[in-house]
């Protein structure tokens, strides 16, 4: 069985480390990381991930931006993008994250737990 391809974009490089190596450990994930939200279409494009994790709030091009170029471009626009966000709290939409205008979206801190349920409900083991 091949791995699914992870994209984790986010500013915090630290955050996207920890998730990377505790995603990796799991054997079932190969993971990209990009931190600049501005070199993240150029970096999906080339590694063609499964599914995308994307942090909304980035100082140099935000996440909806980003993803509105994904959806545009004809190889990436069906690949999902789980938007991670720290201005809505885990109490205020349940563990299992939600959706804002179509688009589906994890409140931060995340587990990994919470990471791998999503790729599961996204696009199975």
């Amino acid at each position: 069985m091949s791995k699914k391809r992870i994209m984790l974009v986010d500013d915090e490089a630290s955050i996207t480390r920890l998730m990377k190596l505790n995603l990796e450990a799991t054997e079932k994930y190969e993971v990209r990381v990009e931190n600049k939200g501005s070199l993240a279409l150029n970096a999906a494009k080339e590694f063609r991930p499964d599914l995308v994790f994307m942090d909304i709030i980035m100082p140099d091009m935000e996440g909806s931006e980003v993803a509105r170029q994904m959806r545009a471009d004809p190889v990436l626009k069906d690949t999902p993008i789980i938007f991670l966000t720290a201005t809505i709290t885990t109490e205020e939409i349940g563990s299992a994250g939600g959706d804002v205008g179509g688009e589906a979206f994890l409140a931060k801190p995340v587990t990994v737990r919470q990471l791998v349920e999503c790729i599961k409900k996204r696009i199975g083991d």
